[in-house]
């Protein structure tokens, strides 16, 4: 049921009109509904703006993250949990950085670059700078659409560097807003039903950075040095602080299990979980807010040098209280996973499997070896029941319309 606002005026006649939408001045795009009674000479007709109620509204997940971190692969198992391929809008721009599902739309907050890849370097400031970015626009159309009204989103095409036109994006059950600055802005921040970060330690980024742009975009061993050592200041004050605002933090360091390793291929990745957040909690091993360390190793799970070691416990985190799940070494076989699963509790997952169910499903995906893929699949569980309890709770709840 949507909620209306009234407005009355004079009529003499009985029908009901819907006007076609329109677009206000950002963009949005909006519905007047007019009714006509005749119960009297003197009834008055009534203009009803229409907006979703909140039973309506639609449900926004922040991800937080630097440029090659791994966002696009982590939205991929978010959105299977959902069900559904994520593919570009049909039709549209083929530049288009924007991916749409049955349940979930997934807009990349580069299309709010204020600045083009000219106008950046003829000012000498990178995307992470505020200054190269429209927070304004960006708030008042995540907030649009969380309260189901179709905008104008803006494309930016990574490809040309350029801006091009914008596309229309409707309202879906869930967006999800993902980027450099979804956590910067503090009025887009209060919008977020849930926010993630993907905090990955500068050796890791390098060799991942190297191996997505070079690989993918055709850039330099050079040129991708240097782009990183010229992000780097920016990215300290105003992508890495983003981290304290966010309820779970995928954090992805070296190994601890191969002294002096220098090569980066085995991970330890730690699950940070706030504690306290409305419709999520966290997920523990064996004892919840006790202090374990375990190595699954041995007849039941298959591992080949430096093994795996699990460890979970209370920790504080920016002065919140949180729970860690740590992963540190790679699976051999993802078959065999449904043990160290079988271990873990509130998980959220419909029944029993669905994380290795969902790890096979996308065995070819970045870290489906590691605690990357493993902890990026268990969140994705976690956001879908998060959506499922507010959805829940918004239908139980009375539904009144404004009153002129």
């Amino acid at each position: 049921m949507a909620v209306c606002t009234v407005y009355t005026a004079q009529s003499l006649n009985s029908s009901c009109s819907i006007s076609t939408p329109s677009k206000s001045h950002l963009r949005f795009h909006q519905k007047q509904v007019i009714f006509f009674t005749k119960r009297s000479r003197n009834t008055r007709n009534h203009v009803i703006t229409c907006s979703a109620s909140d039973a309506e509204k639609t449900v926004v997940i922040g991800l937080a993250a630097d440029s090659g971190c791994g966002k696009s692969t982590f939205m991929r198992r978010l959105t299977s949990v959902f069900g559904g391929a994520a593919e570009p809008p049909k039709g549209g721009n083929p530049d288009s950085n924007t991916l749409i599902s049955d349940m979930t739309t997934v807009i990349c907050l580069d299309d709010y670059h204020s600045l083009d890849r000219t106008g950046r370097k003829e000012k000498g400031v990178t995307a992470l700078d505020p200054r190269a970015n429209d927070f304004d626009l960006m708030y008042e159309q995540v907030k649009a659409i969380k309260d189901g009204v179709a905008v104008d989103k803006p494309i930016y095409n990574h490809v040309s560097g350029l801006l091009d036109p914008p596309e229309v994006i409707k309202p879906p059950k869930i967006l999800v807003i993902e980027g450099l600055h979804p956590m910067y802005d503090e009025r887009v921040r209060d919008l977020l039903d849930f926010s993630i970060y993907l905090d990955i330690s500068n050796e890791v980024k390098f060799a991942w950075k190297i191996q997505r742009d070079m690989a993918e975009r055709g850039h330099s061993l050079e040129s991708i040095k240097a782009s990183i050592e010229a992000r780097k200041p920016d990215f300290d004050a105003y992508i890495d602080p983003q981290k304290q605002y966010a309820d779970a933090v995928i954090e992805v360091l070296p190994t601890q299990l191969i002294p002096d390793d220098n090569e980066g291929k085995v991970l330890r990745v730690r699950l940070i979980m706030k504690e306290g957040v409305k419709n999520f909690n966290p997920v523990y091993l064996f004892d919840e807010g006790s202090t374990i360390s375990w190595i699954p190793c041995g007849r039941k799970l298959t591992c080949s040098y430096p093994g795996i070691k699990f460890t979970y416990g209370p920790d504080t985190y920016f002065g919140n209280e949180v729970s860690v799940l740590e992963m540190d070494g790679q699976f051999d076989r993802l078959d065999e996973l449904i043990y160290v699963e079988s271990h873990l509790s509130n998980l959220s997952s419909k029944f029993y499997g669905e994380v290795t169910q969902q790890m096979l499903k996308h065995a070819d995906f970045p870290g489906s070896n590691n605690g990357t893929g493993f902890f990026q699949t268990i969140v994705g569980l976690k956001i879908r029941d998060l959506y499922e309890q507010i959805v829940a709770s918004r239908a139980g709840a009375p539904v009144t319309a404004a009153k002129a």
